[in-house]
């Protein structure tokens, strides 16, 4: 796909042959890291959007709180992503949107189109943030027809925020996630009121306090409930559902939320490792990739987070890139972390060095979990915990020592509970 270059940015026949330093995404990740290097006196440090407006995800939510973090105050998400390409641009950074990144290669060097054609830019580090996406209706496996109205998140807040139109009326929501009471306060702010909200498993997966917001406005919480058919030829005119409420709303949209996966369409054909867990590149504590000449940060690593804790991540990878430009990062040995009963975990390799960019151990269960949690050091527990986990939401154990000489993380299971 190519867009064509926004009023925020050079034309890409104004792109540096051989940048210190290019990002690939402008969301909170991207941005936070940019800033901080250039901040730094790296230069020139570019960012490649393929959209035509830099922010990221946040330009579409048009409801607090964002900026907490960052910025010391709450404001709405495009005002969030107005803040962070303003001082992206006033520490230096320039922002090319309209730039679709189609390879990475060794070098690094990542070959780009644009409407002015193709190019290839050379850099002496990249940075992958390219966030992450929702799962589609068909990788969610609903059946029905295929009428216009069946949206996910992110096509709904672009639909309403930036082209000004309302969808549908009484659409259904499919998913309980964090991503899914964003989809709520969308369809609130723009007098779209839902007919339901719907969860697959007995809980929502957002944690507790989140399903009071539907009872608030009104709206009823079907948990142990599925999406089985979408009715309609040319609109969505019904969501039939099974499992604990099997019946038919008359409903005229359809919002599929959350289950993200990571933005990775550039790996499969790179010589970049991939993480089967995860689906987002293989890395080290300072965000290193396969190739140390790439990094990565942000929702591209593990789908899903907020976007706080992405900028964040992003600052803390751009500090190792720093250190890496200065010479000072010690090389990656590539002692991978091995894992049982767990289905994502990041990062997946530890390296020499103290400050890491990941200072944790993100860890992710596919099904609704409950057992011990344990993170083994040469054959010796060195931390654990008793688990209650559903899918979905972030379990953290210390980061261990880089010195081991084997590490695994293992669920042992009591039990995998039903849904």
């Amino acid at each position: 796909m190519v867009y064509s270059a926004s009023r925020w940015c050079p034309k890409m026949a104004d792109l540096p042959q051989n940048p210190a330093v290019v990002i690939v995404g402008s969301g909170p990740a991207g941005l936070a890291a940019a800033t901080l290097l250039a901040e730094a006196g790296v230069g020139p440090v570019i960012v490649l959007e393929r959209a035509a407006t830099p922010g990221g995800v946040p330009r579409h939510c048009a409801h607090s709180p964002y900026g907490l973090r960052e910025f010391r105050r709450l404001m709405t998400g495009p005002a969030y992503a107005r803040a962070l390409v303003a001082r992206a641009k006033a520490a230096g950074v320039t922002i090319h949107s309209g730039v679709n990144v189609t390879q990475l290669l060794p070098g690094p060097e990542v070959a780009v189109t644009s409407d002015v054609g193709p190019a290839r830019i050379a850099a002496r580090l990249v940075m992958l943030a390219t966030g992450a996406r929702e799962s589609t209706r068909a990788q969610r496996m609903i059946g029905g027809t295929k009428p216009a109205g069946v949206l996910s998140t992110g096509a709904l807040q672009a639909l309403i925020h930036e082209d000004g139109l309302i969808p549908f009326r009484r659409p259904v929501i499919l998913g309980t996630e964090l991503v899914s009471f964003s989809a709520l306060l969308t369809c609130r702010l723009a007098g779209i009121r839902p007919m339901a909200m719907i969860e697959e498993t007995g809980r929502t997966t957002a944690r507790k306090p989140s399903g009071l917001l539907p009872f608030a406005l009104g709206i009823p919480l079907l948990t142990g409930t599925s999406v089985a058919e979408v009715e309609g030829r040319d609109r969505v005119t019904g969501i039939r559902m099974a499992g604990a409420h099997a019946d038919r709303l008359g409903a005229d949209g359809l919002i599929v939320t959350g289950r993200f996966r990571p933005e990775a369409a550039l790996l499969p054909q790179s010589h970049l490792v991939r993480d089967p867990g995860t689906g987002g590149p293989e890395v080290d504590q300072f965000g290193r990739c396969s190739d140390p000449c790439y990094f990565a940060s942000g929702n591209l690593l593990r789908p899903v987070e907020t976007a706080g804790w992405c900028w964040a991540e992003g600052r803390s990878v751009g500090e190792a890139m720093l250190r890496t430009l200065k010479g000072t990062l010690a090389p990656d040995p590539g002692l991978r972390i091995g894992s049982s009963g767990v289905s994502a975990m990041v990062p997946q390799r530890i390296a020499p060095g103290t400050d890491p960019a990941l200072d944790r151990l993100q860890i992710r269960v596919a099904v609704p979990s409950r057992g011990r949690l344990s993170l083994q050091v040469d054959g010796s527990e060195v931390a654990g915990r008793d688990l209650r986990a559903l899918p979905e939401r972030r379990i953290v154990l210390p980061l261990p020592r880089p010195d081991a000489l084997q590490i695994e993380v293992r669920l042992a299971q009591d039990q995998q509970e039903g849904p």
